[in-house]
């Protein structure tokens, strides 16, 4: 008999989230807590809070001046002034001073004329004026605040002006995670991690989205993949918390124990939410407490937390689950979903053109580094097949919708030059974020055709004329004025494994099948070098191992090299640097970044001109290895080559 879990039926987010608020009883849950005022900032009421004093307590002086009795003043006329006795009939006073008996009205000190032990007036007050009166702002037994308000930082100043200096508030969520897994290395001792272990990280995640929600958060050491210890955790748990999150083994492994310790321990409610990714989430509830099996892949994780967790969070508080802002966004790849299960598509979004333009980024529920470059995501409804290239989407973002503004949207060849542009651009006096997807030199291209980027990154060889970029954009780009500027000339080649042990020479050394290559995707000048030099040396693509395979980044080529998954692959000098690989030259060539007229203008396309023609990013790019800067920051004409 199998020991895998099998899937419930799988059902959508917003009934996954019912299902948990009905099965708990929140009166019974969250307690009221008395805590001083002063220290509420954004906790909840728990019930009505009434002022104990009026504000003002008195009549008070809203303005400097001099206090009257109104209908003294009523013959005050321009040109005909009226004297009024100090200490008698008007009696000087500061704001907030109590309103002297008898009078009823201020005069401002501006109105005056100042005879020494009289004043003269030219304009008559009326009752009540620059007067504060009493309860103003607020009476006494009125209500301030009502039940599940969070309380601001100007609440407060209200509060404590009524005469309150304590509240009755829910108590804070609390909420355990275990991170469970034999993998699992815990982040606080600093681990390197060998082969088939994991530097532990969503608790962490939890941890910082669990503030933004003003909870109380525990994470405990790693649990072992054992059910018995994983029973014992989860129980001690429940004891100090309202909501317990167990990470990992929530899916359909043999050592996946979550929903057979929720069952045993509690009521299983869910186990698994029709999206992806995030699907592996389970639910359950013990003791009037929530019990959730978080999925082990950090994206798929975060679905959980904000998608499932945060609602219900935001209902036990009695606040409003936070919303997103969210933009109109067209789309610059076509996206292709299967129907039945929404789907989360996270974006790389900027402001090209008029409007906003989003690049879907990979789609691994494994790969946190695709939220941090993305600026928001999608939602492709669970009965699509997906969206369209330059269809308009709603996209919900990850910060401010003003931050677009400031982001250079790049798309095309990959190259360990980007990074240093987006650093240094990051560090001007106006702050650009370089937002780059590498779709490969062609990707770049058609990126411009379909005016989704401001630049592109290239480095397409003509073998007929001998030049880079130019003759592809006179087919491809026929119609578009483009400004293009070398952005340096880079050194290509095979990188193989330290020491070199299977003695690959160049090109020959693939001919006959027994080295085993990682190539670059369709469409990347890389791949289209290497396509060329097998034709020169007339070898047949077929008849070399590995040919189909493919990756998105040089750094990757490399990364597969050092870990054995492939012999050697094509890339850049730089990319076998950084990995501590060797490199066997094969050609030299241009890269340039392609940028339409259109947005020479733009002032975040004139930062990035002006640094390319600065000596830092010449120096940066120098110190990378692997790199000749004659060129750098020059504007290219047809038939330039090399140089």
């Amino acid at each position: 008999m199998s020991d895998r879990n099998i899937y419930l039926k799988t059902i959508p987010v917003h009934e996954a989230v019912a299902v948990a608020i009905a099965a708990l009883d929140r009166e019974k849950l969250v307690k009221p807590e008395n805590i001083p005022v002063h220290e509420a900032l954004n906790r909840v009421t728990s019930e009505a809070v009434r002022a104990r004093c009026s504000s003002p307590t008195y009549h008070s002086a809203a303005m400097d001046g001099y206090a009257v009795k109104s209908d003294t003043t009523f013959s005050a006329r321009e040109g005909q002034p009226i004297e009024l006795i100090k200490n008698d009939t008007c009696i000087a006073v500061n704001t907030g001073n109590a309103l002297p008996d008898g009078m009823d009205a201020i005069i401002m000190i501006e109105n005056i004329v100042d005879n020494g032990d009289t004043i003269s007036i030219e304009s008559p007050s009326f009752p009540w004026q620059h007067v504060r009166r009493i309860g103003e702002d607020i009476v006494a037994t009125e209500m301030l605040l009502p039940r599940n308000h969070t309380i601001s930082a100007f609440d407060i100043g209200a509060l404590l002006s009524a005469g309150i200096y304590d509240i009755k508030v829910h108590e804070k969520i609390r909420m355990t995670f275990i991170p469970t897994g034999d993998e699992i290395l815990p982040f606080a001792d600093r681990p390197t991690p060998s082969a088939g272990e994991v530097i532990e990280s969503n608790s962490q995640v939890f941890r910082a989205l669990s503030l933004g929600l003003g909870i109380e958060f525990t994470a405990t050491s790693p649990v072992r993949d054992r059910k018995d210890l994983l029973v014992k955790s989860v129980e001690t748990a429940l004891n100090n918390s309202h909501i317990v999150v167990i990470g990992a083994g929530s899916s359909a492994g043999s050592k996946d124990f979550t929903s057979k310790v929720i069952s045993q321990i509690g009521s299983l409610l869910v186990h698994g939410i029709a999206i992806m990714p995030g699907k592996p989430t389970v639910l359950g509830t013990a003791k009037n407490k929530l019990l959730v099996g978080a999925p082990g892949y950090p994206v798929s994780a975060v679905v959980c937390f904000e998608d499932i967790l945060t609602p219900v969070i935001s209902w036990l508080s009695g606040k409003t689950a936070p919303e997103r802002e969210k933009v109109q966004v067209r789309l610059a790849r076509r996206t292709p979903s299967n129907p039945g299960m929404e789907e989360i598509i996270r974006l790389a979004v900027g402001k090209v053109g008029n409007g906003y333009t989003g690049v879907p980024l990979a789609r691994g529920a494994g790969m946190i580094t695709t939220l941090t470059k993305a600026q928001g995501f999608t939602r492709v409804p669970a009965g699509s097949e997906g969206i369209e290239l330059n269809e308009l989407v709603e996209v919900e973002l990850f910060s401010d919708k003003q931050n677009l503004k400031n982001i250079i949207m790049h798309v095309g060849s990959h190259d360990n030059t980007l990074d240093l542009l987006g650093d240094i651009l990051m560090g001007a006096e106006t702050p650009i974020r370089l937002v780059s997807t590498h779709a490969g030199s062609m990707g770049g291209i058609t990126a411009l055709k379909n005016d989704v980027a401001l630049f592109a990154g290239s480095h397409l060889f003509a073998p007929e004329s001998g030049d880079f970029n130019f003759p592809f954009l006179d087919i491809y780009l026929p119609d578009l004025d483009v400004t293009v500027i070398n952005l340096a000339i880079r050194h290509q080649g095979f990188i193989v494994p330290k020491g070199n042990p299977l003695k690959i020479t160049g090109i020959e050394s693939l001919r006959d099948g027994s080295i085993n290559f990682i190539n670059r995707q369709r469409g990347a000048g890389t791949r289209i070098l290497f396509d060329y030099h097998l034709e020169k040396a007339k070898i047949d693509s077929e008849s070399v191992k590995g040919y189909n395979r493919e990756e998105f980044t040089h750094m990757a080529v490399a990364a597969n090299v050092l870990t054995g998954t492939a012999d050697c692959g094509l890339g850049i000098y730089a990319a076998a640097k950084a990995l501590n690989l060797d490199f066997i030259p094969l050609a030299n060539e241009r890269y340039d970044l392609i940028i339409p007229d259109k947005y020479m203008h733009d002032t975040r396309i004139i930062s990035l001109v002006n640094l390319l023609k600065s000596d830092e990013i010449k120096e940066a790019i120098k110190s990378l290895g692997g790199y000749e800067i004659t060129m750098t920051g020059k504007t290219m004409k047809p038939g330039m080559g090399l140089g």
